[in-house]
């Protein structure tokens, strides 16, 4: 029973991101805020939540230089992810940008490569079907409006970024825990955003009474529950595998946008979900050798 908890504990903590994650494209475009503050009181709400664990019990973990640069750096990546993939949100529809930055897999993929830990025959066909049945779920392609141009650019920009935060993120939480990897690149992450919006101009406040609960929404769900348990489960799991289960966002934040937002798919895409989840389950089941074994 004590072999399989923590194998139990990733698979919990996966399905609990996923599920977390999937409301933030919907409330980022429900939000009558500007991306880049919301993007700032994500980090920064989630920041401040976590620091009493952070330098209380966890303060020792607070010297490892190495593994502390590669918190910053994560956070830099992070703070590059939503300086650009939120805008696109906002930009476009919740779908297509769900789906663009869904690509994170393939440069996941690249990044792994690039280190020597190329993915197994069975983990790129899985990631080339996941992107596939994504771009047929939502329907991405280059649009005629140049709004909607920039919204995919940036979206794509988005996913690049988070593939580089997740990567330096498996190194890192091999020194750190959780809890002290994400104080650290979330508090990193809301520093340089808050840099931008001053510099920028960017109005940080002033916002309605449901703006304002849904940034607490993002903060709880897919700051604090998605975002940190996709970092816990890097403990275990490979960064190539939790980007494409990552994929499964884009038919949740589909869903939601639908029911809430009245943003309805195309029964065409309906195939195409089937890819994605497909794609999803071949990942899983080749990638088991990559998994960490418990210490």
């Amino acid at each position: 029973m004590n072999t399989r908890s923590p194998h139990t504990a990733t698979v919990l903590a996966l399905v609990v991101a996923v599920l977390a994650v999937s409301s933030s494209a919907p409330l980022i475009a429900f939000a009558a805020a500007p991306a880049l503050a919301i993007a700032f009181w994500r980090n920064g709400l989630a920041t401040v939540a976590l620091t009493p664990i952070s330098l209380g019990p966890r303060r020792g973990e607070l010297r490892p230089r190495r593994a502390l640069r590669l918190c910053v750096l994560a956070g830099l990546a992070l703070a590059a992810h939503f300086a650009t993939w939120m805008p696109s949100v906002q930009l476009g529809s919740v779908a297509t940008a769900t789906a663009l930055v869904a690509t994170q897999p393939v440069w996941q993929g690249l990044i792994a490569a690039a280190q020597g830990r190329r993915p197994s025959a069975a983990g790129w066909l899985g990631i080339a079907l996941a992107v596939a049945g994504t771009a047929w779920a939502t329907g991405v392609d280059v649009s005629v409006s140049s709004r909607a141009v920039l919204s995919d650019v940036l979206a794509l920009l988005g996913a690049v970024a988070v593939a580089v935060y997740t990567a330096l993120g498996e190194r890192a939480r091999t020194e750190l825990s959780t809890t002290t990897y994400t104080w650290i690149c979330y508090g990193t992450c809301a520093i340089v955003l808050l840099a931008v919006c001053l510099i920028g101009h960017v109005s940080l406040g002033g916002y309605n009474r449901q703006t304002w609960l849904a940034i607490l929404a993002i903060v709880a769900g897919a700051q604090l529950l998605g975002h940190s348990m996709f970092n816990y489960a890097l403990h275990r799991a490979s960064a190539t595998t939790i980007s494409v289960l990552a994929l499964l966002e884009v038919p949740g934040a589909t869903l939601i946008a639908w029911l809430w937002l009245g943003q309805q798919p195309r029964l065409a895409a309906l195939p195409g979900l089937v890819v994605l989840l497909l794609g999803v389950a071949v990942v899983v089941l080749g990638s088991r050798a990559e998994v960490t074994p418990a210490p």
